[in-house]
């Protein structure tokens, strides 16, 4: 019997997507669709004074212009945000603007090429009123938020105080980290159809079930009237998580134009109106015994938000678990400012977060004359330091050990400027990596056909982290089956109801439901061959048989039935299997984390402050690894991706306007194939069946995490320059 999980599978979907047969959100169409582009204000505060559009009415091709003005009227209690799911969405349901780029009309035209047409020829006069845009200057009015999504704003235990004062040796030190904004390659879309007061949402969106269940509340209608369609989005990170503006705006105006609607944001539009990652500025404070031992951390985080919603980046969240330390102390503020709402992106918390604290290590082990490596060893946490749980599993000693073996890092020198390559200065440095393992509840239904084969069918997405492929190797395993006799049917409201992929927790969530259900399946197909009396398997306990190769067999070997001689003598009438898993009493007895230890090498050119990455090892600890292929590609993606977060990637806002003033793929700086080197990822040998029955935890975020760390490290380590806030630029590191 093969066995497909765990094993390098190449993606099921590979082929439809590089031929551009999958179709993404903008590719479907709809008879007499017409186009959308919805126009954003060019002040951060204030209100509109006045909307003259009768030119753009009158343009060539155009259907409608929505405003304020006509927009048609929502249920006010539907417009109360329940983040993370529902968002504060700006609908045209007044004349209000909270920040520069917020919707403030949407036309709709024949085509995209008119609607641009006129958009430009709307006058908008503005009531422009002061605003609060920068964040530094609005520090001092930073209040507690009343919730993080998940835990409290402020936890510590001990006397982190004391112990700092005490402390024979003493590091405190304020990190940051810019706003950052996603560019996945395909932006947001939206094509909205009603029929009656049914209605069809095409949306490249991280949570079919969530979308549809938020644009009902929205709009007022039945949950059970809207059905969400995205069988392949090109990239989410987070901002596709919520269901925001754009997409009820797109439902609004197709019902008002009575036509099929088609909302496609432009590069630009990225950058506000569908979050962000707010800027962070973090202080943070060790305390040690001349041995290395912590004895106490106080970690403060201050981030921005919106006037009219919210949302914190939980950066010192991974203070409370990583390192064992008697006394802590963790804390997280808000700043409103007339920006929009921030959002998840790539380990939201966990990337900023680990970049200070993890920073912060390595100051402490310069000032105490340790290795980096062996002060995390000597505050290792051997359980959860802040609930004192153990562990579901936990393998990081040995990410810390094979990592710096494969990397080198014996060989590090214990001085800083010490090696050249040329007019290089080589620098090495290293960080822990860390992310939550989560699971929330998830349904499937498999359906062995009459031709044998088998349908999958839950309402998740792929995000392109390869969940088509995952599920079939997971019901191919159950059922004994080859993975291409498996039809998966995902990405549709639906479908049996799946969680948000989000929070790395899609494939720890919906593989559990897909094994109980191609179980449940296989069953009835064995209790189908065996009590049919013409089946070769009759009279057999089901002890005594197994499904290989699409094949009921007996143990012995001697006989065997096809899946599809079973189900034909049953008329033909496809066998079911449906099921549920949901986390159990393993919430409430274990801490469930991932782990893994990076370490990074760079160059930096002393005359010009270039740093290049030169190369990366991660070696990491996350459970069962369900196809050796998507999840090493999981992890190089986000590896790559802190490669951007510590050296490129900043979005700037101008402060007189509160206009992004890099809302673009030319001046919003990303990694290029030029500045990835060669990446070293390997996974420990660890099986979590303390989490789930597959013993498989999420790898979609963890990768980014410790990656600006350790690079941070490494150049310290090549020039004596300590670079405490992102992105390390060359005029950071040439300045006074």
């Amino acid at each position: 019997m093969n066995s497909w999980v765990g094993g390098p599978l190449s993606r099921v979907d590979g082929f439809d997507k590089v031929s551009g047969e999958a179709p993404y959100a903008a590719d479907f169409d709809a008879p007499r669709l017409a186009h959308a582009l919805m126009v954003e204000s060019t002040i951060a505060k204030g209100r509109i004074a006045s909307i003259r559009s009768t030119a753009a009415e009158q343009a060539p091709g155009v259907l409608l212009v929505m405003t304020h003005v006509n927009a048609p009227r929502l249920p006010a209690n539907s417009q109360k945000a329940n983040p993370p799911g529902e968002r504060a969405l700006s609908l045209l349901q007044d004349d209000q603007v909270r920040y520069n780029g917020e919707p403030v009309a949407v036309v709709v035209a024949e085509t995209l090429e008119q609607a641009r047409y006129a958009a430009g020829l709307l006058q908008i006069s503005y009531e422009p009123e002061f605003a609060a845009l920068d964040f530094e200057s609005n520090l001092s009015n930073a209040y507690a938020p009343p919730s993080l999504t998940h835990g409290n704003p402020d936890i510590g235990w001990g006397d982190a105080a004391s112990a700092l004062q005490s402390a024979p040796v003493q590091h405190v030190a304020v990190y940051g980290t810019p706003m950052e904004n996603h560019n996945p390659m395909e932006p947001h879309a939206t094509l909205a159809e009603w029929n009656g007061d049914f209605l069809t949402l095409h949306d490249s969106t991280q949570a079919v079930v969530g979308t549809s269940k938020a644009v009902a509340k929205k709009l007022g209608i039945a949950p059970e009237k809207v059905r969400v369609l995205s069988p392949y989005v090109g990239g989410g990170f987070g901002c596709k998580g919520s269901a925001w503006s754009h997409v009820v705006l797109a439902a609004m105006a197709a019902r008002q134009a009575h036509r099929p609607v088609r909302l496609v944001l432009d590069r630009m539009q990225m950058f506000f109106p569908v979050g962000y990652r707010p800027p962070t500025r973090q202080e943070l404070a060790l305390g040690a015994d001349l041995n290395g031992k912590i004895t106490a951390i106080r970690h403060e985080v201050v981030s921005p938000t919106s006037t009219f919603e919210d949302w914190t980046e939980s950066s010192a969240v991974l203070t409370r678990m990583l390192y064992d330390s008697p006394n802590t102390s963790t804390s997280h503020r808000l700043v409103k400012l007339n920006w929009s709402t921030p959002t998840f992106q790539r380990a939201p918390g966990e990337a900023t977060g680990s970049f200070a604290l993890e920073t912060a290590l390595d100051e402490l082990a310069w000032k105490l004359g340790i290795d980096p490596l062996e002060l995390r060893l000597r505050n290792y946490a051997e359980k959860d330091p802040e609930s004192g749980k153990p562990w579901s599993s936990k393998e990081l000693r040995e990410c810390y050990r094979s990592g710096a073996e494969r990397f080198g890092w014996s060989r590090r020198t214990a001085r800083t400027r010490a090696v050249r390559d040329g007019d290089q200065l080589i620098g090495v440095g290293m960080a822990t990596a860390t992310y939550p393992a989560h699971r929330q509840p998830a349904s499937a239904t498999v359906s062995i056909t009459a031709d044998g084969s088998v349908t999958v069918e839950c309402a998740t997405q792929d995000i392109g982290t390869g969940t088509y492929t995952i599920i079939s190797q997971v019901a191919a395993d159950a059922l004994g089956i080859a993975p291409n006799r498996i039809h998966v049917k995902i990405g549709d409201s639906k479908l049996p109801e799946a969680p948000v992929s989000g929070g790395s927790m899609t494939a720890a969530s919906v593989t559990p439901a897909v094994q109980a259900a191609a179980r449940q399946a296989r069953s009835e197909l064995i209790a189908l061959a065996i009590g049919n009396q013409e089946s070769p398997l009759h009279g057999l306990s089901a002890d005594e048989v197994d499904c290989t190769d699409g094949w009921v067999r007996a143990a012995d070997g001697s006989r065997r039935d096809s899946f599809a001689g079973v189900i034909a003598r049953n008329g033909g009438t496809p066998i079911q299997g449906k099921a549920q898993a949901k986390p159990g009493e393993e919430k409430d007895r274990y801490a469930t984390h991932s782990f893994g230890a990076v370490f990074a090498e760079v160059g930096v050119d002393p005359e010009l402050g270039e740093v290049r990455v030169r190369r990366i090892v991660g070696s990491y600890s996350v459970g069962s690894v369900l196809n050796a292929k998507t999840a090493t590609s999981q992890l190089f993606g986000g590896v790559v991706w802190g490669i951007g977060m510590a050296l490129h990637e900043r979005t700037i806002v101008d402060l007189p306007t509160g206009r992004v003033l890099n809302a673009n793929l030319a001046h919003y700086h990303v990694p290029v194939n030029a500045d990835v080197p060669d990446i070293d990822i390997s996974f420990v040998d660890e099986n979590d069946l303390n989490f789930n029955p597959l013993g498989a935890r999420g790898i979609g975020e963890i990768g980014i995490t410790a990656v600006p760390a350790a690079i941070g490290n490494a150049v310290y380590h090549a020039t004596g320059r300590r670079i405490r806030s992102l992105p390390i630029t060359p005029e950071k590191l040439l300045g006074a």
